[in-house]
């Protein structure tokens, strides 16, 4: 147990389609707040969130990268410094969902292609949309043991489900990792 009071920066990239929940599932972690009106990333959105561990200060810098392709000229830039990266999908039983889902393995090349062998985590977004009985965790668990990542996590950033489990396993792991 660390009580030496020191200022730890941690960038977290988080990645995935257009429309899967990526700033509001940040928004929900760092304010508390969902927003029922979709806006579309221009680029990138950066929030700051500081959390205390172990006496010690954490700053959390969380880059929310635009999944639309007409801003993929823009990523490589974005992903510069991770330290860790959330690749997030739809559980959304429609199109966007199965499309999501089919692009998780191209998120995690494009991470490891700019910011190396970074620790990654899968959220599984929208839970509040499907019946969760029916979800098959076989098959998110396949593609976790396939791409290597640390973990996944079924979230809702409607309905708080699984958000702060999810964010802070993967600060831990951080925080754990560097002490």
């Amino acid at each position: 147990m660390s009580t030496s009071g020191k200022k730890i920066r941690y960038k977290i990239t988080v990645v995935g389609d257009g429309r899967v929940g990526k700033t509001s599932l940040i928004s929900k972690y760092t304010l508390g707040a969902f927003d029922t009106d979709y806006v579309e990333t221009i680029g990138a959105q950066f929030s700051k969130f500081d959390k205390d561990i172990d006496g010690d200060s954490i700053r959390l810098l969380f880059w929310d990268i635009a999944g639309q392709g007409s801003f993929d000229f823009l990523r490589p830039s974005f992903y510069r410094d991770s330290n860790a990266a959330i690749i997030v999908y739809s559980l959304e039983e429609n199109q966007l969902g199965a499309r999501s889902f089919n692009s998780i393995a191209n998120w995690c090349a494009e991470v490891h292609q700019f910011c190396g062998n970074i620790p990654i985590v899968l959220f599984a977004n929208k839970v509040d949309l499907i019946n969760e009985e029916e979800l098959d965790h076989s098959k998110i668990q396949q593609v976790v043991e396939d791409q290597k990542f640390l973990g996944y996590y079924i979230t809702s950033a409607k309905t708080g489900q699984g958000v702060h489990n999810a964010f802070d396993m993967i600060i831990n792991k951080l925080y754990n990792k560097s002490i």
